[in-house]
């Protein structure tokens, strides 16, 4: 009990925290006006409400959790949103002003195409570099860690991502296999041996390499992190922290690939599991220290290889639950927020992630069926979702309108919900996007 104290008041300092936000002088942010004061509290206590299951003092909450949506939709090339930082903030900021959601998660999505140019980054492939200017960046799925790796992954997580991993996805960093092993600079015999390697010039490009992009990440940061303040003082506030991973995918996604841990489910499964366990840990810390940076509670989970269909259920309880489970505890001790995405069809696994903290967490939903999930994970956690994206291109406003009034007449007025959509979108149409926001404020109203 003391525990759950300690770790309730953890989320309860960041609660109060947000709710006397502080400017970057250090003193109260300055509001533009005492309305937009009220309108920024009004949806922090809103948000938090519905994440803690309560029934609200006024209505469900809603906003929106866009891709790439707000910079095509002020006209611009994916190009220009990765490579013009002060028109990416701009346009994000006239996004939220004009749709005014309760919340909003921040202008980062883009990122920094010259950051990537400098690191010479292989995972992805960006405008200009592999992609039209006008399309979103697109991930290339590869063997990044090799099947007879997961020894040195399991015994040495972070000495394996410097030392091949980062490597083989940044062309820039080829010095750091020849760094010391960091571990042996103990004592002063020998101490010399250790720092030979640094005069190397492959080591010396490399950390050159990442003195430009540490100075081109602070340009970019330095211009989009201002547009939260400006939104906050408007009354928009943002409540996301930053991101982790489920173990599982930090494996399928980032370093086997899909193929190779589909194998290793059947060929190596104890090394998957142990390898998996070691990085648990580490996704706890990723994610509470976003957010002890950030100030925000939220972490973003995106869960990309648990759908119906992708694993069985068997392998599901078995490789893919235990550890997610285990980064969302932790997480959640840590005074965090967990925020999964459920994405795709999630119909099959509803009866076995309702095993979770009751009031603790937040679960984007995309394509599962809402009656199901109100039943069962619905009963420990607040959803957000789910009007579908396609919807949202495809539809019309009627559609957008009687889809948010079913999904309040499926939650009732009990919490537990906010009103979004179900997956990101990159296209849309804008009088659906304001259908989706005024529908929820008009009949999310409690009676």
């Amino acid at each position: 009990m003391t525990e759950k104290l300690k770790n309730d008041d953890k989320v309860e300092a960041v609660w109060q925290g947000k709710l006397s936000p502080k400017g970057p002088d250090g003193n109260p942010l300055p509001f533009q006006s005492p309305e937009a004061e009220k309108t920024y509290k009004e949806s922090i206590l809103r948000f938090k409400d519905a994440i803690e299951m309560k029934k609200l003092p006024d209505r469900v909450p809603v906003t929106t959790f866009p891709g790439m949506y707000p910079w095509f939709h002020a006209g611009m090339t994916m190009e220009e949103a990765m490579y013009d930082y002060e028109k990416c903030g701009k346009a994000f900021q006239d996004f939220v002003l004009e749709f005014q959601p309760d919340i909003h998660w921040g202008a980062l999505g883009p990122g920094t195409g010259k950051m990537y140019e400098i690191l010479d980054y292989k995972l992805y492939s960006w405008p200009g570099h592999g992609v039209a200017p006008k399309h979103v960046y697109q991930a290339n799925e590869g063997e990044y860690m090799m099947a007879d790796e997961y020894d040195a992954l399991t015994h040495d997580p972070s000495g394996f991502f410097s030392h091949k991993y980062l490597p083989r996805v940044f062309g820039a960093l080829g010095g750091f296999p020849m760094l010391p092993f960091l571990p042996g600079i103990l004592e002063i015999y020998g101490l010399g041996l250790s720092f030979i390697p640094y005069g190397l010039p492959p080591v010396q490009a490399t950390y050159k390499a990442l003195f430009e992009a540490g100075a081109e990440a602070l340009k970019w940061i330095s211009t989009i992190a201002p547009v939260d303040g400006a939104l906050a003082m408007a009354g928009y506030p943002t409540l996301l922290g930053g991101f982790t991973k489920a173990p599982f995918d930090v494996i399928g996604d980032t370093l086997r690939g899909t193929k190779g841990i589909m194998l290793d489910i059947h060929r190596q499964p104890d090394k998957l599991l142990k390898a998996m366990d070691a990085l648990v840990p580490l996704m706890i810390g990723l994610g509470v220290g976003n957010a002890q940076v950030t100030g925000n509670p939220f972490i973003f989970i995106p869960l990309h290889k648990a759908a119906d269909g992708f694993i069985s259920d068997e392998q599901f309880k078995k490789f893919y639950w235990p550890t997610l489970k285990k980064v969302m505890v932790g997480l959640i001790e840590g005074g965090c927020i967990p925020f999964p995405a459920l994405e795709g069809y999630w119909n099959t696994r509803l009866e076995v992630i309702q095993d979770i903290p009751k009031g603790k967490t937040l679960w984007m939903v995309d394509q599962s069926d809402m009656v199901k999930v109100k039943n069962t994970l619905g009963r420990n956690a607040c959803v957000f979702g789910n009007v579908p994206s396609s919807m949202l291109n495809l539809g019309t406003p009627q559609d957008v309108k009687g889809y948010v009034k079913n999904l309040i007449e499926i939650f009732g007025q009990d919490g537990g919900l906010v009103i979004g959509n179900g997956a990101f979108f990159d296209e849309a149409k804008p009088e659906n996007v304001k259908a989706m926001i005024d529908t929820a404020k008009e009949y999310g109203a409690y009676k």
